[in-house]
């Protein structure tokens, strides 16, 4: 069987034929480790078209070149090693300078306009650069049976670390200090560390739906949103609860029970074909018909995996390409009040033929912690 890496270079070399390129210049990170295994910060992968005889490439400078005979080695063995000095891009252009002249696509959204320069004056003028950028990100999209397995690890590894927070209670403590004793749990059950900042949002802070811990203590009585995630062998999780630090009020409830409608209903409606606009509408009416729609700004959910924002998008923006097997997702809605309060409640998804799983297990009935 081949490894992870060689299949994916294999989908995408077939897709640069389909698209009349004769090679793709992989140069955004995570990119970079989907198809190589390579987890240094310099490097950049060549893969030619599957109609193509040219070579396929992986080009790092000489502080990764172990690392890369052991990880490109290992996941992507057709592609020959080179250990450049300065650019890379640069330095694949000259190498594909000596060959014959072709459609040399680059990713337009990573490649800056100083280093698409330096390619285009390596390559000389026999060549044409071709903005290909998405091709990857798209393969990225569905996950094969092994990344799912290696996201549901990390958001279990989360929730743990997450419910071991939790026993030391909330009242009292700062949000900052939870969110790095979060942090900490993480890495110390084994993650390579959070999949981003953690936030940890209490009473009319929570209305911010990106707010930043504060050195300010979890007063009794309010709503803690805390959405946390990590990255676990290379993947990503993301997850979000709400919950109350001691009795909270009917207003609060009230507020909480109509995320967690919206979101149950967004959970029923993930289904293979089904756009993520559609997805969206279907969680996104239950928000407006109890009259909060205007607060709820941001899109349902986006894709999760070796990045913690990738495709597909489920927003009112998405479009119409239809969700498919093996896509994972979340699903967040959420209500904020400017002022009092903020709800969020997201669900780590993976889309299957049968339905949607969960791999976010925690709890969702309004907990109350002392």
């Amino acid at each position: 069987m081949l490894p992870a890496g060689e299949r994916r270079i294999e989908r995408l070399a077939d897709a640069l034929c389909e698209r009349g390129v004769g090679c793709l210049l992989v140069s955004a990170p995570a990119n970079v480790r989907y198809l190589t295994g390579y987890t240094g910060t310099n490097g950049l992968a060549v893969i030619a078209a599957s109609d193509s005889d040219a070579e396929r490439l992986f080009l790092t400078d000489f502080r990764y070149e172990t690392q890369a005979e052991q990880q490109v080695g290992a996941h992507a063995p057709s592609c020959r090693r080179e250990i450049a000095t300065g650019d890379l891009a640069e330095a694949a252009g000259k190498l594909l300078a000596q060959g014959q002249a072709q459609r040399v696509g680059f990713d337009e959204q990573d490649l800056s306009v100083a280093r698409h320069e330096r390619l285009a004056t390596a390559l000389g003028e026999s060549f044409e650069l071709v903005p290909c950028g998405g091709m990857v990100q798209r393969l990225r999209e569905v996950k094969e049976e092994d990344e799912q397995r290696r996201i549901a690890a990390a958001a279990e590894l989360a929730d743990r670390a997450l419910v071991e927070i939790l026993e030391g209670g909330l009242i009292g403590r700062t949000e900052r200090e939870i969110a790095i004793a979060l942090e900490t749990r993480m890495r110390t059950l084994g993650a390579e560390g959070p999949s981003f900042p953690s936030i940890v949002a209490s009473g009319a802070h929570g209305a911010l739906p990106h707010a930043q811990p504060r050195d300010h203590a979890i007063e009794r009585g309010t709503l803690v949103t805390i959405d946390w995630g990590c990255v676990l062998d290379g993947y990503c999780s993301d997850c979000t609860r709400t919950y109350g630090a001691g009795a909270v009020s009917d207003h609060h409830r009230e507020i909480y029970e109509l995320v967690l409608a919206a979101q149950l209903a967004g959970l029923r409606a993930i289904a293979p074909g089904r756009s993520g606009k559609e997805v969206d509408a279907l969680a996104r009416e239950v928000i407006e018909a109890a009259g909060y729609g205007e607060r709820f700004g941001h899109g349902l959910g986006h894709g999760v995996g070796v990045e913690v924002h990738e495709g597909p998008r489920l927003s009112k923006t998405a479009g119409e390409d239809p969700l498919q097997v093996g896509n994972v997702v979340t699903v967040e809605p959420g209500v904020y009040l400017p002022g009092d309060l903020g709800v969020r409640i997201e669900d780590l998804v993976v889309v299957g033929e049968a339905g949607p799983r969960v791999v976010s297990l925690l709890a969702k009935d309004l907990t109350e912690v002392s």
